[in-house]
């Protein structure tokens, strides 16, 4: 399988392009990432609600034990202390959830903005870079040997234009049948070309 064409302009398209798409996939993982980081400072008032609610209800529950220990009255002291501190605790879970609504959100937005631009390279730019490699890959090995260079010849004849064939030979195909080589390596010499590929001796 080959990697990058023979023939320098299309060597150098492919590799230009290869460039581009990397510097794409490079440029749209940077700015998913810099959105997951913008969207999670949205977490920074659940984070500070979170610290101060557990705070406050360690706080009121150590307040409360000590409240506790006064004789006869310690345990009717001890109940609003205990619903102070509860209430804390809630100010702390609302300050979690928040914390988890903003993960959830900064990870759906990362995964939206990578999908269209991974996309493009995954279902665009791969499959016909892949689709050249092993066509390219077979083309060079068909021409090594002389029936390799007739198969050649015929995907010249049903793939390429009109135009391009007739400067060949005025009816190329009849040529083709006789088997005439120079008709053939001509032909072949052309789809090894589009290709990008340098046939033997070439």
């Amino acid at each position: 399988m080959k990697i990058y064409a023979d023939r320098f302009p299309t060597a150098a398209r492919q590799l230009l392009t290869d460039l581009l798409v990397v510097a794409w996939v490079y440029a749209a993982i940077r700015g998913a990432l810099w959105l997951h980081d913008l969207v999670q400072k949205l977490a920074v008032p659940g984070q500070k609600l979170e610290g101060a609610g557990t705070g406050l209800a360690d706080n009121l529950g150590d307040a409360g034990s000590k409240v506790g220990r006064v004789p006869l009255v310690g345990d009717e002291l001890t109940a609003p202390f205990q619903r102070a501190a509860d209430a804390a605790r809630s100010l702390a879970d609302a300050g979690r959830d928040q914390q988890h609504m903003v993960d959830q959100l900064a990870l759906a937005l990362t995964i939206a903005v990578l999908i269209f631009p991974l996309g493009l390279v995954l279902f665009g730019w791969l499959p016909l870079r892949l689709r050249w490699m092993r066509r390219a890959g077979s083309a060079a090995k068909l021409a090594a040997v002389p029936a390799g260079r007739d198969l050649l010849a015929l995907r010249a004849l049903v793939s390429q234009p009109l135009g391009r064939l007739n400067r060949i030979a005025p009816d190329v195909a009849e040529a083709w049948r006789r088997g005439d080589d120079e008709t053939i390596d001509a032909l072949a010499t052309l789809e090894l070309r589009q290709l990008g590929v340098r046939g033997r001796g070439r």
